[in-house]
């Protein structure tokens, strides 16, 4: 595969008139992967300039380099530009060139994931052949794909979509996150509806204050979403009148969910069994809908999933219809199994505080006993989280265990005494399964246990090592009695 570098650039930067009719045989933003006839984007980063590595790129044979302005003197064709990131970006998605004929963007702190899962299961019951990518990867009709970031990056995210088109993949709903769209990641992808689900405390380690986290995530709907199209917004949050108005103010079409939705709004829910007896509005109509889910965030979910595939031309029926057979995503409030005394026993992947108080609280009206909560909190990432989270455990849970969550390069004793600050009477165990196992055997009749942090996640990250942990797999030894070994 190439293509010419006049057309992968377009309008978005000058070229001399001689490089236009260059051949690029591919992109890459790691020096060390670049072949004869690629383009190399020399990108800034929080630790590392991509500039220092120009020389050694052309020296591997890149054709072009892409970069900030001013920051090269020596020879070889380089396009400077205010913005590489975005350019580059751009480039990607004329390179590959395929998308599927849909997609749909759904950003906010917590429910991306749900929502996406969500999206795509709707338009499944419908007859479409469609996909999620986010998160927990990418699931499509020929499997799924394990991902190391929520949004990856251009390159491997545009030859995604190239991939999934080619598979015949006319839908797709994915996950915006705040660090892709930051980072320009997402331009260059046909957006046809996007949503905003909430907004709360978390990657503060990234974004300097919750103002530009917000912002951030504003840019799917003020600059990649096109105007006229839909913008699907929860209204049951603090945030939601200002996501209105600056997507009012951008010229989209509002298609408002929620308790105080003006197109499909929740009039009433009922709690039935592992499953909760909804009425909602659309319209001029009234739907009785079963949500097979737990939980108020998870019915905010599945009503911002409804909006987007009502907003892009999904029949109400139908929407209806496949609610009452979604299926939670994985290790999203997920019931994992069963203690020996019947306690139920779930895994979330709520790593915030308002996540793992949305959990507590949705599993509150199913505890007969004693709620019990598992957690911990990352390491080299927002601190100001931990004793929010350690609070909020405190109010809501009648059992703590604060255990270790991917600790990276902290010490996780520091970590854990950070959280135990609001929380004085958790127990602390820093190995996550003798934690897990702890709670496990602990668990009485009408308890229930909440495993929490890490969800779909299949490692446990210490210093630079990803070690194999599941969450699932401890809580299934610790259920049969057995020592989890990873």
């Amino acid at each position: 595969m190439s293509a010419m570098l006049a057309k992968l650039v377009g309008t978005d930067a000058a070229l001399p008139a001689a490089a236009g009719s260059l051949l690029v045989a591919g992109l890459t933003t790691d020096s060390r992967e670049v072949e004869p006839g690629f383009a190399f984007a020399a990108l800034p980063g929080t630790k590392v300039d991509g500039a220092k590595y120009i020389g050694q790129a052309f020296a591997r044979g890149a054709s072009v380099v892409i970069a900030s302005s001013g920051s090269y003197s020596g020879s070889g064709l380089v396009i400077e530009t205010a913005n590489p990131r975005q350019l580059f970006a751009r480039m990607a998605a004329r390179f590959f060139g395929k998308q599927p004929d849909l997609t749909v963007a759904v950003t906010g702190t917590n429910g991306k994931t749900s929502v996406a899962a969500f999206v795509r299961q709707i338009w499944l019951s419908m007859g479409f052949r469609a996909a999620s990518l986010g998160t927990i990867g990418v699931v499509g009709p020929s499997g799924s794909e394990y991902l190391a970031h929520t949004t990856p990056d251009p390159v491997q995210l545009q030859r995604l979509l190239a991939t999934l088109a080619d598979d015949h993949v006319g839908h797709l709903a994915l996950e915006a996150s705040s660090h892709g769209l930051a980072q320009y990641r997402l331009d260059g992808v046909r957006f046809a509806a996007a949503a905003f689900t909430n907004l709360t405390r978390d990657h503060l380690d990234y974004h300097a204050t919750l103002e530009e986290y917000f912002d951030a995530k504003m840019r799917l709907f003020e600059e990649l979403l096109p105007p006229g199209a839909p913008a699907v917004i929860n209204t049951d949050n603090a945030f939601s009148a200002e996501v209105t108005a600056r997507c009012r103010a951008r010229g989209l079409k509002i298609f408002s969910v929620g308790k105080l939705g003006a197109d499909l709004k929740l009039l009433s829910t009922r709690r039935d069994g592992l499953g909760q007896q909804l009425i909602l509005q659309g319209g001029q109509k009234t739907h009785s809908v079963y949500l097979p889910l737990v939980g108020d965030f998870q019915t905010s979910n599945a009503l911002v999933a409804a909006g987007l595939v009502l907003a892009t031309g999904g029949e109400d029926v139908l929407v209806m219809h496949a609610l009452e057979s979604l299926q939670g995503a994985k290790g999203r409030l997920e019931l994992v199994g069963k203690s020996k005394t019947g306690a139920s026993i779930f895994v979330d992947y709520a790593h915030t505080p308002d996540a793992l108080e949305n959990a507590l609280t949705a599993l509150r009206p199913y505890t007969d006993g004693k709620l019990v909560v598992v957690f911990g909190c990352g390491g080299d990432r927002d601190k100001g989280k931990r004793p929010q989270m350690g609070a909020i455990a405190a109010k809501h849970a009648d059992r703590i265990i604060v255990t270790d969550d991917n600790p990276r390069g902290e010490n996780s004793k520091i970590i854990r005494a950070e959280i135990l600050v609001a929380c004085p009477g958790a127990e602390e165990i820093g190995d996550r399964a003798k934690a897990i196992r702890t709670g496990v055997d602990g668990l009485s009749a009408g308890d229930v246990l909440l495993v929490a942090g890490k969800g779909h996640e299949e490692g446990q990250t210490v210093g630079t090592t990803v070690i194999p942990f599941s969450d699932h797999e401890a809580v299934r030894a610790a259920i049969a009695g057995e020592a989890y070994r990873g």
